[in-house]
This record gives structure tokens, C-alpha cells and sequence, in this order.
């Protein structure tokens, strides 16, 4: 989970303009909640050889044109091929419709995606692995102090959250390098408890070896 690219806009931006202006290869998978579900927009991402995994909004109209075997031991309830009826003309291409039960909460989601080769189940972790950004966010807000800005000026503000960004980053980079089993934030309060103080990162980081016993002096009697 390392962030590649970030694409910041301004208050006034709503969240789907700021995804829409997105350039993403060719292969992405691009998952994203029910609130940027625009099936002009999926439609174009299809051509272009992009692959999106959403949920399924309720009022969405459909008709099955193949069910699928499915393995109700990993909690998949369904896997149809869809052809959408009230917005054929913005998406004309069929879609893939998941059912899947949480083991754990009970709860019931279905999951849309153009992607058709990758086991249902996979289309579920997919969705569940969005939750990460989730994550993100809240770490960034509670550990690298942006709630208040230094500044208030565009430049000001753009300054300070590159430079939040860039320190996750550093972190993420560091723990993934060398397998640390320290969390971020254990990995950030060293970091800042040691700011001033001259030593190697990794022995700052990593976990210090038992001492040695003494050596054993051999007894001789006489």
C-alpha cells in the first residue's frame, strides 16, 4: 500500500470531477464507492481498457443474462452477468454483478465491475482492500499535524500537506524496505524522539540484538 501519485483540488471540487481528471494506465483497477458511480464515465474508462469495481446502487435497473457457479464457503451468494436497463445507452456494454455475505457482520453487499475473469471472491477483497484509503486519510489527520495550517495562502497550504504526504510516504517506504513489524505511528514517534540526534536510522529502527553472554573461562583444578 504505497501511494504512487496524489491528485489534490480545492474545497469547491466535488470528489467525482477531481476522479474524472484522472489519467490512469491501461489495466488500473480503479474501485471506488456507490458515491462516484457514473456509468458515462465507467463507460469511457471501459474503453480505455480500465477496469472499475464498485457497489451496486440499489435503484440501479438490470436484467441477468448468465448466472454463474459461485462458492457459498467464501460467502459469494451470487455472480451474474448483467445488461443495465434504465442506463443502457450511458453504459451498453454488459457488467458483472457480485453477491457477497460478510462472515463476520452478516452484512450483505453487491459489487459491479467490467472485469470478468477474476474469481468472485478476489472482486470482494478487492472492494474490502478500499478501505485502506480510509486508513490513510485517518493516520495523515491524526499523526502529521495538517488540522491546522501554518499559512492560509494556496501555496501555504499545498506546502504543508506535500510535505504531510511525502513523510508518509518516507515511512511507508522505510517499514516496507526493511519488514519492520513496528507500526507508522511507532516508526514516526522514534523518528521525532531522535530528530536531533545523530545515529544510524536502522539501529533507531530495528530490534537490538541480545547482548552476548561472557565468555567462559575454563576452570582447572589442580
Amino acid at each position: 500500500y504505497l501511494p504512487t501519485f496524489v491528485h489534490i483540488t480545492d474545497g469547491k471540487t466535488s470528489d467525482i470531477k477531481g476522479a474524472q481528471a484522472l489519467t490512469l494506465p491501461k489495466g488500473s483497477i480503479l474501485v471506488a464507492d456507490r458515491g462516484y458511480v457514473d456509468f458515462t464515465w465507467f463507460n469511457q474508462l471501459n474503453s480505455r481498457g480500465i477496469f472499475v469495481v464498485t457497489r451496486l446502487k440499489r435503484r440501479t435497473r438490470y436484467s441477468v443474462q448468465e448466472r454463474r457457479q459461485v462458492r457459498p464457503d467464501q460467502g459469494v451468494t451470487s455472480d451474474q452477468i448483467i445488461q443495465l436497463t434504465n442506463s443502457h445507452k450511458k453504459y451498453p456494454h454488459p457488467l458483472r454483478r457480485v453477491g457477497f455475505r460478510d462472515s463476520v457482520t452478516g452484512n450483505h453487499y453487491f459489487f459491479l465491475t467490467n472485469h470478468f475473469s477474476l474469481a468472485a471472491k478476489t472482486i470482494a477483497d478487492i472492494y474490502k482492500a478500499r478501505w485502506e484509503i480510509e486508513l490513510f486519510f485517518k493516520w495523515i489527520k491524526q499523526h502529521l499535524k495538517i488540522k491546522s495550517f501554518l499559512g492560509t495562502s494556496r501555496n501555504a497550504v499545498l506546502t504543508q500537506l506535500w510535505i504531510a504526504l511525502c513523510v508518509y510516504l518516507l515511512v511507508a517506504y522505510i517499514k516496507f524496505l526493511n519488514r519492520l513489524s513496528l507500526s507508522f505511528y511507532q516508526i514516526l514517534r522514534l523518528l521525532q524522539l531522535n530528530l536531533f540526534e545523530r545515529r544510524p536510522l536502522l539501529g533507531l529502527l530495528l530490534p537490538q540484538p541480545p547482548p552476548s553472554p561472557p565468555p567462559q573461562i575454563p576452570l582447572r583444578f589442580a
